[in-house]
């Protein structure tokens, strides 16, 4: 079936001869696959923009792309949702518990670094699977307004 893996697409842990990931590169097939998001930063702040295609008998709320995550941060999704929700959830306690700690908003680039934290140990432990979602992180904080992509591999980009 897989003739070019080889069988070393069953493991996320388990790395090709030449070095690939496979569980990895299907995750990122994923959010290829997905529908298209887009952030865009200017001097006064930041937009974001998802497509959003429903289907017929599908519930809207299973559609949203585009999350909360505090007073200040957005979170647009593509690839797969569910996933995507998951990390939301995680960005939402990480930002609450900032908030509460320091009495202080959490800065958007700590939000992306800890979601990029988060999503690499997924793709190095047993047992676990890559997420299957990229997402585009908007916000104004102290710096400014801050744009940011975290993906399936665990890396984060700044945008200035």
């Amino acid at each position: 079936m897989f003739p070019t893996a080889s069988g070393y697409d069953r493991a996320t842990t388990l790395f090709s001869p030449d070095g690939r990931l496979y569980q990895v590169e299907y995750a990122i097939e994923t959010v290829r696959r997905g529908t298209l998001a887009v952030g865009i930063k200017s001097k006064d702040g930041v937009v974001l923009a998802v497509e959003e295609k429903a289907r017929k008998l599908q519930v809207s709320d299973v559609t949203q792309k585009i999350f909360q995550i505090d007073d200040h941060i957005v979170v647009g999704a593509a690839g797969y949702i569910p996933d995507a929700r998951a990390q939301v959830d995680h960005a939402r306690f990480f930002a609450q518990s900032n908030r509460l700690i320091y009495d202080e908003p959490v800065d958007v680039e700590g939000v992306a670094k800890n979601l990029a934290d988060m999503v690499q140990q997924f793709t190095q432990y047993a047992g676990v699977r890559p997420f299957g979602v990229a997402l585009i992180l908007a916000g104004v904080d102290k710096n400014g307004a801050s744009l940011y992509q975290t993906d399936p591999s665990g890396t984060y980009i700044g945008y200035d």
